[in-house]
């Protein structure tokens, strides 16, 4: 074995210790170089076993074969190629950070940020920045989906050259993107002027005046919409900053660790990625507590739908974390210490490709310039495993994107919840469900040492275990009784998508544009106090609700007592509520525990040099196939099933009633789309996959451990050239 360098100068010298092995596949033109500073020479393998990887480490007498042997050479790296610090500023106490589970760490922090602001608190704050901003779904989809799509558009440029070139870099100004992004996000808060709602007084609860509405079409034309192209530019922002995250940090990590060892790095990093949302359905939900505009006093509570919570306030959070998380990151060095010893291992366990004509892709100048673009794209296009996975990732994505987005008005709308519980319910879901799946697919790759066809067969169980549990929503809550809108004033019931707030109880009411549902005490919902025939006085009952007495509407179905009205939606008295949770649960799960070994199964069937480039083109297929038409889908799928719209003067806002049975049969046939073609999609994967001709498990127990490959940043680094 290379024994460790001792002393303080910083380039040390040492003799080459040549050693000659059989290699691990034939002809394998996806191993690629490491350095040019080797001197050339090759590393091929007979057909038969690799026992002798066992002796790549010791310099031992050359055993020659009949085939050319590859060398492979130690040689000793410069320690301020691999210091920990910036630029001339690396003093000792920081290299004590320079591992791999340290860059871990802070790795994990800019996921999790990333994650929290992008998929929680977006989806979080939604319906709030509908009802502020007076956006349809469609359109607060088309705001989820342009983090996407800057995604798309700086996915090539970004794997491409990132991936050769310093990889933290790339990695810390990312971040440094994504929380100048999440400053612009919250900037039409500070910009669109006090949120008010007129409240009805007096006149509001009973009758309307005669210049009344023409007065508030006036003031109600304030082009809030507008701002929508500032929460664009906030998710273009996130976009671009997130791109390096999943792309280069993922290679980087599998770098700088052994091969069994990275499926549980890489799930760790996802599980904070997966963590980060749920904190931020949770944050974000407590945040909706508070008004948004903080310190002033308002008549509306947190149960009315006119409610707007402090949305922006975890988007001023997040920018001022985001400068503090990228300033380590941008300290890193371009390798870890003692990571070049698990390139070879690496290349044994890469897919052989059908053909012999990758060689100049193992040239160590590939992929440094933009005329070789066209190349890498093209051998990746080739690969049809690489690209059936990438189709599969997609149809995933979409509906991952879509539930993400919408789950918490699907869990709003059938539980009769206010936006604020709905949101924090969707994160208890999410933070078992969707963290535990992702580190428990990394864990059962390592546990179980799956590899190639193997992993892309526990991805198909998993997809299989999802569709059938997906038929959940086959279970939907009925409609809580609303008068004029899922009922009549009488006993009869509207036919579906009749609208009628009229009755002669509320003759003296006119429709207003302010939505105040009350709950009568007959379990029904109104569409205020005025259409259910209440008088304008009101007294406070408890918890500081407004109770109206004498409601002539609620009378005619409650002759006896004294027909009072609250503010408020009814709650929905549902029974198959735990039923539809434990089986959304289920959907979550298994739709993440085929994450990480999906992405382990990419990196495994790609050339070593094209692994970076490779995520990033498989970002843009999921991206552009899936997560940016998902939501803005789901979005119109949704609005399909609206009973009850804003009306502004003519104009439609926001949704206010959505028919629950529809939601539930929409998504219900959305879902099962989608999974039926994750399927097939890995069905073909498996049975196209070409396993290579050995396996990495004598190299790799031949290996050191990875706690001895990167304590000291002054031990020798495997360099291996072709």
């Amino acid at each position: 074995m290379p024994q460790h360098v001792m002393g303080d100068k910083h380039f040390l010298s040492l003799p080459k210790l040549l050693v000659t092995s059989t290699s691990l596949a034939t002809e394998n033109e996806c191993d690629t170089p490491v350095s040019s500073r080797a001197s050339p020479a090759s590393l091929r393998s007979a057909h038969g076993t690799v026992d002798s990887c066992s002796q790549l480490f010791e310099p031992q007498t050359e055993k020659r074969s009949n085939q050319t042997a590859r060398e492979v050479q130690y040689l000793s790296a410069g320690l301020q190629s691999s210091l920990c610090g910036w630029r001339a500023f690396t003093p000792k106490c920081l290299q004590v950070f320079n591992t791999p589970k340290a860059f871990l760490f802070f790795l994990c922090a800019a996921s999790f940020l990333q994650g929290m602001v992008v998929n929680g608190f977006i989806n979080t704050v939604i319906t709030s920045i509908e009802r502020h901003f007076d956006l349809q779904s469609y359109q607060s989809g088309l705001i989820a989906s342009a983090y996407d799509i800057a995604a798309c558009l700086c996915l090539t440029f970004v794997s491409y050259f990132g991936g050769n070139g310093h990889k933290p870099r790339w990695l810390g100004c990312g971040v440094l993107v994504l929380g100048i992004g999440s400053l612009v996000f919250a900037l039409p808060h500070f910009t669109a002027g006090y949120y008010e709602v007129e409240m009805d007084k007096g006149v509001g609860a009973g009758m309307c005046l005669a210049n009344r509405s023409s007065v508030e079409c006036v003031d109600s034309t304030s082009g809030l919409s507008n701002y929508q192209l500032i929460f664009i530019l906030g998710q273009l922002l996130h976009g671009m900053g997130a791109t390096p995250l999943y792309t280069l940090g993922v290679t980087y990590l599998d770098e700088n660790v052994k091969s069994n060892y990275s499926p549980i790095y890489i799930a760790i990093f996802y599980t904070a990625a997966i963590l980060g949302p749920a904190a931020g359905y949770l944050i974000g939900g407590a945040m909706l507590n508070i008004y948004t505009e903080v310190g002033r006093r308002t008549e509306l509570t947190t149960d009315s739908p006119l409610w707007v919570g402090a949305w922006w306030i975890g988007f001023l959070g997040a920018g001022i974390a985001a400068f503090f998380i990228a300033v380590p990151i941008l300290g890193y060095p371009r390798q870890l210490p003692g990571s070049q010893r698990y390139v070879v291992m690496r290349a044994a366990e890469t897919q052989q490709p059908k053909e012999h004509s990758h060689r100049a892709a193992s040239s160590p100048a590939f992929g440094e310039t933009v005329k070789d673009l066209p190349l890498s794209i093209w051998l990746l296009l080739r690969n049809p495993t690489f690209i059936l996975l990438c189709l599969a990732g997609a149809t995933e994505a979409s509906l991952i994107a879509g539930m993400s987005t919408f789950g918490p008005k699907f869990l709003e709308a059938q539980f009769s919840l206010s936006a604020s519980e709905a949101a924090t319910l969707f994160g208890y879901l999410v933070v078992p469900a969707g963290g535990g799946g992702t580190l428990l697919g990394g864990f059962l790759v390592n546990r179980f040492k799956l590899r190639g066809s193997g992993i892309i067969r526990f991805c198909l169980l998993c997809t299989l275990t999802s569709l059938l549990a997906f038929f959940v929503f086959l279970i939907h809550c009925p409609n809580v009784p609303m008068a004029g809108v899922t009922t009549g004033y009488g006993e009869s019931l509207l036919p579906e998508g009749h609208l009628d707030l009229k009755a002669a109880c509320n003759a003296n009411c006119c429709q207003s544009e302010h939505y105040s549902p009350v709950c009568g005490s007959d379990g029904t919902t109104y569409y205020s106090p005025c259409h259910a025939g209440c008088p304008p006085t009101y007294s406070m009952g408890r918890g500081g609700q407004k109770v109206y007495r004498n409601c002539s509407c609620v009378l005619m179905k409650v002759p006896s007592g004294w027909g009072s009205a609250t503010a408020g939606k009814c709650t929905s008295a549902c029974q198959r509520k735990p039923l539809l949770l434990v089986l959304v649960f289920v959907v979550i799960i298994f739709t993440f525990l085929s994450s990480i070994p999906a992405l382990t199964a990419t990196l495994r069937c790609v050339c070593d040099r094209q692994r970076s480039f490779a995520l990033g083109i498989q970002w843009i297929f999921v991206r552009t196939l899936g997560s940016i038409p998902g939501p803005i889908a789901f979005g119109w799928v949704i609005d399909k099933t609206c009973l009850l719209w804003q009306d502004q003067c003519g104009n439609q806002g926001s949704c206010f009633v959505y028919q629950n049975a529809a939601m539930s049969r929409y998504l219900l046939i959305s879902g099962l789309v989608f999974k039926v073609l994750g399927l097939l999609f890995f069905t073909t994967a498996c049975f196209l996959y070409k396993a290579p001709l050995g396996s990495s498990d004598g190299l790799e127990a031949s290996l050191p451990s990875q706690s001895s490959g990167s304590d000291n940043p002054t031990e020798l680094q495997l360099q291996s050239s072709v």
